[in-house]
């Protein structure tokens, strides 16, 4: 049973997730604050964490990012809860390190929908043999990535996109086509987030030197090049 790590202050809104999780067949957990979270993801990371972007103390978004930077955490699939609805606002929640970001209101079925998207978006296909170019090298299985045999750290969705990216190289995908090939079909998330999370994917390659195979193809969408 997967466990979800449910952060908001609001008591009303954790009892009503509590019960759509519960109903779905997932654990749930809560916490009231980031404090709080912190000593249970210290204790026992979740599978997945819904996290409140407005909380007493540290945010939120300050959770997240701090979260991104451990270890043990930097893998584990986020999404965030918020009242936001700004695109701005939604594009700094996914900046920070979130995989989905949800408005309030929200149905418990979406909710439930999201959370088993992403849960299967974060799994690496079992069997699938590691893949390597020019010293940048990616295990499906050990959701690990090295460049030249330093491990370099990828929150979930960066993970499954330049997965994908590398399992088909010199290839451009429009961003509809990742949505479906690294998002799936008929999730609810906005064209905009693909690029959000290639800047996010540049930026981490960038710190070895090898975001020169993530292109932009101008009015066609990105490609993994692996030609000179």
């Amino acid at each position: 049973m997967k466990r979800i790590l449910v952060v908001e202050d609001e008591q009303p809104i954790r009892e009503m997730v509590g019960f759509a999780l519960k109903k779905a067949g997932l654990q749930f957990e809560e916490a009231a604050d980031a404090e709080q979270a912190l000593v249970a993801v210290a204790s026992n990371p979740p599978d997945l964490m819904l996290l409140d972007w407005m909380l007493p103390g540290m945010s939120g978004v300050d959770l997240a990012r701090r979260l991104r930077r451990e270890d043990v955490t930097a893998k584990m699939p986020i999404i965030m809860l918020t009242a936001r609805v700004e695109e701005n606002d939604r594009v700094h929640g996914l900046e920070v390190g979130a995989d989905d970001y949800i408005t309030k209101p929200f149905s418990p079925r979406e909710l439930i929908a999201r959370i088993n998207a992403v849960l299967r978006r974060s799994q690496a296909a079992a069997g699938e043999e590691p893949i390597e170019y020019d010293g940048l090298s990616l295990d499906p299985v050990g959701h690990r990535v090295q460049v030249d045999g330093v491990p370099l750290n990828l929150a979930p969705t960066e993970f499954r996109l330049l997965h994908f990216f590398m399992s088909n190289p010199d290839r451009v995908y429009s961003r509809e086509q990742l949505l479906d090939h690294v998002w799936g079909r008929g999730v609810f998330v906005e064209e905009r987030t693909v690029d959000v999370h290639i800047r996010r994917l540049r930026k981490a390659l960038a710190e070895q030197s090898y975001d020169r195979f993530i292109q932009t193809v101008r009015g066609a969408g990105y490609r993994f090049s692996i030609r000179n």
